[in-house]
């Protein structure tokens, strides 16, 4: 990725092991990058989910208040939701969905088969927290990649090397996959007023001095005072390439109240959430069929 001239080296504020779950109600197997316990640290992501599933899924749920962010990481994932979207998307394809003022939707594995996913929560800031929702598929085959020298970026969000990620966004969130081949280095830029985290799928990567390997999270917080800031990634030396899901966006510096699919800024708002849904505000629970053929 191009950098410039003035721009400023970031660090590895710290970096967090992947917790494992195991099988629960709804999946076959769960684990959580990170989680909200401590939403000033992670602002403005929320959550970063892995789930494996075959049935039941996750079937009619709310939200409002957040986007989703979920990238299928094998098998098929089934989807629909209360604005009338459903389909399926393929192993690196990617659904941005914009819960804002209510919405309801469901996510199951193609005929129970199976599904792998990263569900990435994104907060909104208080102004964007009820506005209109909205779905995007974001299809691997449609992204922009930049390839060079061993390197490859699959951009989801925002800019790099000239090109522009497909994504709409309601807050200024950037993000991408990158693969390095072994020994192979990238210099990745971010907004100096980002924060940042970088997810390790599998393989090492050295990031800014720091040694991290599958199932780590790196985070890196804002470089104040500058409009880009550039951070050193290495793959360590083996025998397959190492694949990173990194995001980043400023932080929104905002309470956060959190009820089960909900977010918002206090508890009022929260429990008005819920009423609305439950008064059919947020429309009527779907009654899709599920889809039969591919």
């Amino acid at each position: 990725m191009d950098t410039q001239q003035h721009s400023a080296s970031r660090t590895v504020t710290r970096v967090q092991d992947k917790l494992h779950l195991g099988p629960d109600a709804q999946v076959d197997d769960k684990s959580m990058w990170f989680t909200p316990t401590a939403p000033a640290l992670t602002d403005p992501f929320l959550l970063l989910a892995d789930d494996l599933f075959s049935t039941p899924g996750f079937e009619w749920h709310p939200h409002r208040g957040l986007e989703t962010v979920t990238l299928v990481l094998d098998g098929v994932l089934e989807h629909g939701d209360s604005i009338g979207n459903l389909g399926t998307l393929g192993a690196g394809d990617l659904q941005w969905m914009t819960a804002g003022r209510g919405i309801i939707h469901r996510e199951l594995a193609f005929r129970n088969e199976r599904a792998h996913v990263l569900q990435l929560w994104v907060n909104l800031p208080p102004e964007k927290k009820l506005v209109d929702t909205r779905y995007q598929d974001l299809l691997a085959s449609d992204r922009p990649v930049i390839e060079r020298d061993g390197t490859r970026i699959d951009l989801v969000s925002g800019s790099a090397g000239g090109l522009t990620g497909p994504a709409l966004n309601n807050w200024p969130i950037s993000g991408s996959l990158i693969t390095l081949e072994p020994g192979r280095s990238l210099d990745h830029v971010v907004p100096g007023r980002d924060r940042a985290f970088f997810s390790v799928l599998s393989g090492a990567v050295n990031i800014a001095g720091r040694s991290v390997t599958t199932g780590h999270t790196a985070w890196s917080d804002p470089v104040p005072g500058t409009e880009l800031s550039v951070i050193a990634l290495r793959a360590t030396h083996g025998d397959t390439p190492s694949v990173v899901v990194t995001f980043s966006g400023p932080p929104i510096r905002q309470p956060v109240a959190m009820g089960g699919s909900m977010v918002m800024n206090t508890r009022a708002e929260i429990e008005q959430a819920f009423s609305d849904f439950r008064t059919g505000k947020f429309g009527a629970v779907p009654r899709q069929a599920r889809l039969q053929y591919r």
